[in-house]
């Protein structure tokens, strides 16, 4: 977790992020653990006996460690709904006032904790993945339930990338491009997540709703590393970002607040 360097970094980087504040240890257990359940599933189809037993094993682990993730920031979001209908407002220093975390710094916090958890699957295209796959070391999320040859060889998938300033998508060999089936494994699987946030606030009678940014949003590892992109998929420019990174982001004041709550 600690191998690479700054002109080489290595893809663990969501690992040696700093958990300050239980805001964060529940974002990390939800999304960063959610990256466990999905390469535990997929080591699980192994052709090496040892090795998928121990990732079946390993995975009820996992399911606790979400379960808390999703519950706490659940609980988080009981509390600023109830502050919001008490005061009637949705202004976020009135809520901080109050004693609870404002949507606006939760959605930010969501932002982070998705966007460096989608850097762990990898590069879009890998060479190591096809071999791997190819070999019976590894297979897919639910391989069991999907319809394939479960061979691949001819087979393609959509990426991502960057063309004038646009965000495109073009077909590669799908063994190539087991990273991006994986990670658009993890992207539906913790959208279902968000969602049941949602319904939190949607009971508490709120119009507002959390959202997962785009996938290329704020990445580190592979074709859209360093692509300045807003949450909602729009290639921005350095001075547009750097003008809303503490809109979409969460900053040294956002960690502050948040850890003052703590005690």
């Amino acid at each position: 977790r600690r191998s690479g360097s700054a002109d080489a970094p290595r893809m663990l980087g969501a690992f040696n992020e700093a958990t300050p504040d239980w805001l964060s240890f529940f974002m990390f257990t939800y999304f960063t653990d959610r990256d466990g359940k999905m390469q535990l599933h997929s080591l699980a189809q192994s052709g090496f006996d040892p090795l998928s037993r121990t990732c079946r094993f390993m995975l009820t682990e996992e399911a606790h460690h979400m379960f808390v993730g999703e519950s706490g920031v659940s609980r988080v979001l009981q509390r600023t709904a109830q502050v919001m209908n008490e005061l009637k407002t949705d202004d976020p220093k009135r809520v901080r006032e109050a004693g609870a975390i404002d949507l606006p710094t939760i959605q930010r916090y969501l932002n982070f904790h998705y966007s460096v958890t989608i850097d762990l699957f990898g590069a879009d295209q890998s060479s190591n993945a096809a071999t791997f796959y190819s070999s019976g070391l590894k297979g897919r999320y639910e391989e069991g339930k999907r319809t394939d040859d479960h061979v691949l060889k001819g087979q393609t998938y959509k990426v991502l990338e960057v063309q004038n300033g646009q965000l495109v998508e073009k077909e590669v060999p799908m063994l190539n491009a087991l990273n991006e089936v994986l990670r658009d494994d993890f992207i539906k699987d913790s959208i279902a997540g968000v969602g049941r946030w949602n319904k939190v606030l949607e009971k508490a009678g709120l119009p507002h709703r959390l959202a997962a940014p785009h996938k290329a949003f704020n990445r580190k590892i592979g074709a859209l590393a360093g692509i300045r992109m807003s949450p909602e998929g729009r290639v921005v420019s350095e001075e547009e970002w750097k003008a809303k990174e503490k809109e979409w982001l969460p900053s040294p004041a956002d960690f502050a607040f948040v850890a003052s709550l703590m005690g």
